[in-house]
């Protein structure tokens, strides 16, 4: 089983949708898929058209079991929602005196066998839960845009992530996947070779801009139920035939 994490510590560069229609292209191709928020924002159940009334919060505190908070949001896709109420997790996770930062691990632990992959959706910055995921995950998926400022901030999210492998080796930034790419604007191409200098073969095809990714979620659907010929969707089925 896969645990994968799609982090940044910037925002905007495309974490949900990047986690959502890797998840389901994944769960298309006939894997078994979860796909876990932990983001106050609840944007995975929003993007996926799902409502919830408990999640992975009421799963880590122990007042939930598994079957009452995994909702089914399609074939081979279940969802662990997110929402306001992981700020209590927060809190939980600061009261302890150790071992707070594997808390989301000890309880997702136990679904493993249920699953081929988990895909965790986290907030942008570097909080109690994204320590946790990484606790959690062993591959990163870092999404980047293809402005100025990402390489920076994809070099500074790095080394946060090295500081988590002294304690959790099995964990890697196994790829780099590049969004909003817009041949139209000379500034792309440049910080793709920027990336693809520093960052080789982990380096992704690039996620082209398209309108469609954006327009998705206002309807509540993966980029293939909502436009499955456009660039958007045949580009992250290309991210998912190499994962």
């Amino acid at each position: 089983m896969r645990r994968i994490a799609v982090a940044l510590s910037k925002g905007g560069v495309g974490k949900t949708t990047t986690a959502v229609n890797l998840a389901a292209g994944l769960a298309t191709a006939g894997r078994r898929v979860l796909i876990v928020d932990l983001d106050t924002q609840d944007q995975v159940a929003k993007t996926l058209g799902m409502r919830h009334d408990a999640g992975v919060a009421d799963l880590v505190a122990g007042d939930a079991p598994p079957e009452d908070v995994i909702i089914q949001a399609r074939e081979n896709l279940a969802m662990l929602g997110g929402g306001t109420s992981l700020a209590g997790l927060k809190r939980l996770i600061a009261r302890k005196d150790f071992g707070g930062e594997r808390t989301v691990s000890e309880a997702l632990t136990p679904l493993n066998d249920r699953f081929d992959y988990v895909v965790i959706d986290t907030a942008p910055g570097w909080d109690a839960l994204t320590i946790n995921a990484l606790f959690y995950a062993d591959e990163v998926l870092a999404p980047v845009a293809l402005e100025v400022l990402a390489l920076q901030g994809l070099l500074e999210f790095t080394r946060s992530v090295q500081t988590i492998q002294q304690y959790h080796d099995d964990l890697s930034l196994r790829y780099v996947v590049p969004t909003f790419m817009d041949r139209r604007v000379k500034k792309s191409d440049e910080i793709l070779v920027q990336l693809q200098q520093y960052f080789g073969e982990s380096v992704c095809d690039p996620i082209r801009y398209n309108v469609r990714l954006s327009e998705a979620p206002g309807y509540g659907q993966s980029i293939y139920e909502y436009a499955r010929r456009s660039p958007g969707a045949e580009d992250y089925r290309t991210l998912t035939e190499r994962i």
